[in-house]
């Protein structure tokens, strides 16, 4: 049997099809009414069909990184007290980078120690200078997160992060976790990303003098 949306959109598209026959055996002149009638049931049928889920209006973007930055312009726009001598939107952009390269192009080294994860992670070019911003920060906030005690040592071509936790339930979440699931740990990105584009908060400031 058909679902209900189905045979709906079915009975429509019949009853177009039948009086699409029915005016295609009467003259025009002998039904002044058919047009409109046929321009009514098209609208009818259009309308069940948006009816079930069709939206006629695109709402994504297209680009991830876009539609982030997309959504800090819309909350600093809708925020009266936003200080516009101080947004900075391409620091965002460049941490957007920053995320992109750590997440698909660093090459992260898990090594399991008493207490959880020491994880070298990295890379070279583009992805070393990301990689360099994104790991000091991350600790910093990640630090006593869950009871996780983290830290960062300078590599030569990266960082070396050290995940640990007293508690032997913590332990094994953080070594499951891995490296990028430690990172997209937390519920501070999305507002560390707006304090970013606000100008209060620069990655810079935490980068490894190497």
């Amino acid at each position: 049997m058909l679902p209900g949306h189905k045979l709906i959109g079915l009975g429509a598209l019949l009853a177009v099809a039948v009086s699409g026959a029915a005016l295609a055996q009467t003259p025009p002149g002998d039904n002044p009414m058919a047009s409109g009638h046929m321009q009514e049931m098209m609208r009818e049928h259009q309308g069940m069909m948006g009816s079930h889920g069709r939206s006629t209006t695109p709402t994504f973007p297209g680009q991830d990184a876009f539609r982030a930055i997309q959504e800090i312009v819309q909350i600093l726009d809708a925020d009266p007290k936003t200080d516009w001598s101080k947004v900075n939107l391409e620091a965002l952009r460049q941490h957007l980078i920053d995320m992109n390269e750590v997440t698909l192009h660093a090459e992260a080294a898990p090594k399991q120690i008493d207490g959880g994860l020491e994880i070298a992670v990295t890379g070279s070019g583009r992805t070393l200078v990301a990689i360099q911003r994104m790991i000091p920060s991350w600790v910093q906030m990640a630090n006593g997160h869950d009871g996780w005690s983290a830290k960062v040592e300078p590599l030569p071509n990266g960082e070396l992060m050290t995940v640990t936790a007293t508690d032997p339930k913590e332990v094994q979440h953080i070594r499951g976790l891995g490296f990028i699931g430690l990172v997209a740990s937390g519920s501070w990105h999305q507002m560390h990303h707006l304090a970013m584009a606000k100008g209060e908060f620069d990655h810079q400031h935490l980068t490894h003098q190497h």
